[in-house]
């Protein structure tokens, strides 16, 4: 019996848009999901631009009115991949219509926006899941399978730090990520989001936050055009304006296990790409991980014997590994790139059975719900409380 083909509508086509395209075309290459994706129209303001983007990532048409794509009773799931001023409107409408929608994080701008997201995607009725792609990299998944048969015994801490540094040249332009009316925060929500989607997706719900917040270049040259589709390059202008978020955020959490946290999110450490990583610490051992070796994960065993105590860097490509026999044999590594691949294949699986993957809606305003409580704490100097989605 041939496996029944969907419909695949998405909505951006910069640097999230080309990650999701090319997860669209491989899962099946790759994974037998029980619906086959057909990648019908994807969507964008800028007709050349879109057209262009349609032709390189393999879509079949191309849409400039997210509402005309929406609509289109040959799309089935709707993918908002576009800045997070727009996820709310372009959510809503999407479950409205019925259709399952796939969105990326954060969820909203705000908790209350996501809690709107999340309200009509329950009143719809609808699968929904947010693009919190490294949930699915295979040594995060080892590491929850960890935490969850006891491998490492009560959790007492969790460190997270999440470091770039693409916007340290003050005379980078202000780009869409560093305006507070479309991107919703700076370094907090577009790195910060994912410290803490990993570390309630590991630990647990996050309850009360302590932060700081600080913006090192106030002002930077206006945006005279892109200079690509990546999102992360442009050329300035001579004129000037005001940057309205955070280039970095520290804070403090405590989690409902009775586990402490703490976070350390920046786009100013010099050296550092993309450099994305974690430890947890247990009763029994403790377990680390760097994205930029995303293959690994250490663990620290403490019922080894005393003379053989230590880290051990543990190769996560055998096929036992959650979604890495899926590639190639063993030692030979994945990348970034397979994380969405993975994310994809889950979401393809929960629109054939009606199933919400996690992270949902729900769990995306989780996560909002921290954001917005660090940005308090960090206003008031003081303890915020974090409300339950």
């Amino acid at each position: 019996m041939a496996t029944k083909e969907v419909g695949i509508g998405l909505i951006g086509y910069a640097f999230m848009g080309k990650t999701h395209s090319n997860a669209y075309r491989q899962v099946s290459r790759f994974f037998d999901p029980e619906v086959k994706p057909v990648l019908r129209a994807i969507c964008g303001r800028n007709e050349a631009n879109v057209k262009k983007a349609a032709d390189s990532f393999g879509w079949e048409s191309y849409e400039t009115d997210y509402r005309k794509l929406i609509e289109r009773p040959d799309i089935d799931i709707v993918d908002v991949s576009s800045p997070g001023n727009e996820h709310l409107p372009m959510a809503i409408a999407a479950a409205q219509a019925g259709k399952t929608v796939f969105c990326e994080k954060p969820l909203g701008n705000t908790f209350a926006e996501a809690k709107q997201m999340q309200a009509a995607a329950e009143a719809a009725k609808v699968v929904n899941m947010v693009c919190f792609n490294y949930r699915r990299v295979p040594a995060i998944a080892l590491a929850k399978r960890m935490v969850e048969d006891g491998t490492l015994g009560k959790i007492y801490h969790f460190r997270a730090r999440y470091l770039q540094d693409w916007i340290t040249d003050p005379e980078f332009p202000l780009v869409w990520r560093l305006q507070k009316e479309i991107a919703g925060s700076g370094t907090l929500g577009d790195l910060g989001a994912h410290s803490i989607d990993i570390a309630h997706f590991l630990v647990g719900r996050i309850t009360s936050v302590t932060a700081a917040t600080e913006t090192f270049i106030k002002q930077r040259p206006l945006q005279a055009a892109a200079t690509g589709t990546e999102g992360l390059a442009a050329k300035a202008s001579s004129a000037m304006g005001n940057v309205t978020v955070d280039d970095t955020a520290l804070f403090l959490s405590r989690f409902e296990n009775g586990a402490v946290g703490s976070f350390e999110v920046t786009r100013f450490a010099l050296g550092r790409k993309n450099h994305n990583t974690f430890e947890i610490n247990g009763s029994k051992g403790s377990v680390a991980f760097n994205f930029e070796r995303m293959n690994e994960l250490e663990y620290y065993n403490h019922e080894d014997p005393d003379d053989r105590r230590g880290f051990r860097t543990l190769m996560v490509t055998e096929s036992t590994q959650p979604y890495a026999g899926h590639y190639w044999p063993p030692g030979h590594i994945i990348g970034y790139e397979h994380t969405f691949i993975n994310t994809v294949y889950d979401l393809l699986n929960g629109h054939a059975t009606g199933k919400s993957p996690q992270p949902d809606f729900r769990a995306g305003a989780q996560c909002n719900a921290v954001l917005d409580a660090v940005e308090t704490a960090a206003a008031n100097k003081s303890w915020a409380d974090v409300p339950v989605a």
